[in-house]
Formats: C-alpha cells, sequence, structure tokens
C-alpha cells in the first residue's frame, strides 16, 4: 500500500510539473514541433519520468517511512499531543514576529531571521510541551473541593511529605513493595518511569532464564499494583537527556517531580542521597520492623549449615534473620534451643549470635556450685 502511494505521488508531482512547466521550457527551442507545445503532452511526459525516477527512489523512502513510523510507535499520545500544541504555539508566535521583522526591510533580518525564528520556536514550544506536560495537565485539571483533611495530600514543598514515589527496577522485581502497598502504610502516588519498563522488558526477554522469571515476575507485580484501589500508579513518559544511566534518570525524575525514590538498590540509595533527594529503601523498613531479639532470650531454631568460624552452626529465623550459634556445628538439620548473646545491625540486615541453652545452663550450674 505505501509503495503504491509513493508511486502515485511522484506520478501526479510529475505530470503536475510537466502540465505547467513543460511547455515554456519547450517554447525556447526554435525548431520544436507544435504538438510538444501542449500541455496535456506535457503532463504525460512528466508522469512518465517521475514514474521512472520513483522506481528507484521507492525504496529509500520505503525505508525512512518505517524509522519515523517506529519513532512516532515509541511514543505516548500525550507526548505527541503535548508537544504539537507547543510547537503550534511557538509557530504563531513566530508568525507575529514575522510580521514586525519584514517590516523594517533589511537584508538577512528580514529576509532570513524570520526563517530561523520559526524553526527555533516551533522546537522549543515542542520541547516545552513535552517535558512539562505534567504541569500543564494539572493546570486543567479541575480541583476537587477541599475537605477536612485535604491539606495532608497539599504540602507544599519543603515538607517532609511527598506525594509522587518514584519506584526503581529492583523494588518491582523484589515484590515486597505490593504487600506493603496492601497494608495502607504508603500514601501518594506511584510513578514508574517508562525506562524501567523498558529495563524489565529487557529482562523478561533475555536469554537467562533465571532473568527471564525475575523480569516477568516484575511486569507482573506492576500489573497487580495498577489495579490495586488503595494507591494510584502512574507511567511517567517524559525524556531525561542528561544521562545513560537508568538509576541516575529515576534520581533526576524524583528531583523534578519533587517526590522520593523506592529501591532496594544500596548504590541507587547512596547516589540519591548524595542529591538530596528522599529515599525510601524497603530493606531498611522490612529490617526494622523484624521482631527485637534481647541478650538471654531463649528461642528454638534448626541448624541449616555449618558457620564461617570453627564449631559454629547457621539457623534462619522465619523472616530470613541470620542466627549463628556457638558449638552448633554438630546439630546440622536438628532442632535446638538457644539463648541469645547479641546481635549485630548491618546495611545487609541483622546477625544474631548465640550458644546451645544446654552449655548456658552448664555454665549457670557451675557458677551456682562455686558460689
Amino acid at each position: 500500500m505505501v509503495t503504491k502511494l509513493i508511486l502515485l505521488t511522484f506520478t501526479l508531482v510529475g505530470g503536475s510539473l510537466g502540465y505547467n512547466v513543460f511547455p515554456d521550457l519547450i517554447a525556447n527551442w526554435e525548431d520544436a514541433p507544435n504538438w510538444l507545445l501542449h500541455p496535456i503532452i506535457g503532463m504525460a511526459l512528466g508522469a512518465v519520468i517521475f514514474y521512472l525516477v520513483s522506481l528507484t527512489a521507492v525504496k529509500p523512502i520505503e525505508k525512512a517511512i518505517g524509522k519515523v513510523e517506529k519513532v512516532f510507535s515509541e511514543m505516548s499520545i500525550a507526548y505527541l499531543m503535548f508537544g504539537s500544541i507547543g510547537a503550534i504555539i511557538g509557530l504563531i508566535l513566530a508568525l507575529l514576529f514575522s510580521y514586525g521583522l519584514n517590516a523594517l526591510s533589511i537584508i538577512f533580518i528580514s529576509d532570513v531571521f524570520p526563517f530561523i525564528l520559526t524553526v527555533a520556536l516551533a522546537y522549543g514550544g515542542f520541547q516545552l510541551g513535552t517535558s512539562r506536560r505534567e504541569e500543564i495537565r494539572r493546570l486543567f485539571t479541575p480541583k476537587i473541593t477541599e475537605q477536612e483533611n485535604s491539606d495532608v495530600l497539599e504540602r507544599k514543598e519543603g515538607d517532609t511529605f511527598r506525594k509522587y514515589k518514584v519506584l526503581d527496577t529492583s523494588t518491582i522485581i523484589d515484590g515486597r513493595i505490593l504487600d506493603v502497598v496492601r497494608t495502607g502504610f504508603l500514601e501518594g502516588v506511584l510513578v514508574v518511569s517508562h525506562y524501567v519498563l523498558k529495563e524489565l522488558q529487557y529482562i523478561a526477554d533475555s536469554s537467562d532464564s533465571l532473568k527471564r522469571v525475575r523480569g516477568r515476575r516484575g511486569l507482573d507485580i506492576l500489573n497487580a499494583l495498577q489495579k490495586e484501589k488503595g494507591i494510584a500508579l502512574e507511567m511517567d513518559d517524559s525524556d531525561i537527556p542528561e544521562t545513560e544511566e537508568v538509576d541516575l534518570k529515576l534520581v533526576h525524575l524524583a528531583k523534578k517531580l519533587d517526590g522520593m525514590v523506592i529501591t532496594n538498590d544500596f548504590n541507587l540509595n547512596k547516589v540519591a542521597e548524595f542529591q538530596n533527594v528522599p529515599v525510601l529503601n524497603i530493606n531498611e523498613l522490612a529490617n526494622a520492623v523484624k521482631p527485637v531479639v534481647i541478650p538471654g532470650e531463649e528461642m528454638r531454631v534448626m541448624i541449616v549449615k555449618h558457620g564461617t568460624e570453627r564449631s559454629q552452626g547457621v539457623a534462619y529465623l522465619d523472616d530470613g534473620t541470620m542466627v549463628v550459634v556457638e558449638e552448633g556445628k554438630h546439630y546440622v538439620n536438628k532442632m535446638v534451643d538457644v539463648v541469645v548473646t547479641s546481635s549485630l545491625q548491618t546495611n545487609a540486615g541483622r546477625m544474631i549470635f548465640a550458644k546451645l541453652s544446654s552449655d548456658q545452663k552448664s555454665l549457670d550450674h557451675r557458677k551456682d556450685a562455686n558460689g
């Protein structure tokens, strides 16, 4: 269909040029026969010539059209609409300025400068419309009637509350964000950048089976978040050309929205903090809500493997907390009673150190005997 349209366009253009231009060209030829001066003959010759030219030009034109279609297919409707509106406003401003410049009748300023101004204002209007479309959309969105507690979600910049929470790829793949949302501890709007969506799709299409499962899990979590009624989920299609790294793009996006970044990535956490962007770390939240244990507390655990030091055994609580048991090496795959001796909090999580209850009871018995 595209090929036929290109051939038809070339034929019509050639026929039109032949009808209007060919008779004037032939008129300069003194020995030209009279029948060549007829416009219909010129139209036919122009149509044939341009048709033959189109046969060689049709493939490059089809490739160019395909590239343009691919570019536009990757853009959202909102992006194109706001960009077009901005470009139209730029063209209108350029037209108004051109009237004044043409009246000056100065070489270059009256002839060439209006064209440069038109291109610059059209491009600037397109960029402004696409980069600020969320702000423009909010200007025309009717405000909901204020209620008694409406000021909770409408705080000004500088308050601790941030309406927009930008999700990174690791948080979505991890999946615990869905459970946090369902508990109702998060408020505001979750924002997913199209860069994160592309990264998830790339992981889901990976040849590595483990990565493929993780990517598909992330896409499932996104779909589940979108269906949750307790919180809003929005897609952000804005371009962030300042950097190529997806994590840094999310930091720039959070700055632009005056929002926060939700992540599990320790490095992204540090980068965001360095740039004064608030961060919600799911790992830190998980560590904060783990039950507190104190020295002397007793618990029953299963030793699952040997520890790094000699005679140590390692067990895990239901929440994943590691328990290092002294003299637990000989009790692998057995349930034992232990007494907590100390705990250590690290960035990776919490570790609990304990010893066997039988050893503690023996030690207490010796103390009583000596005392």
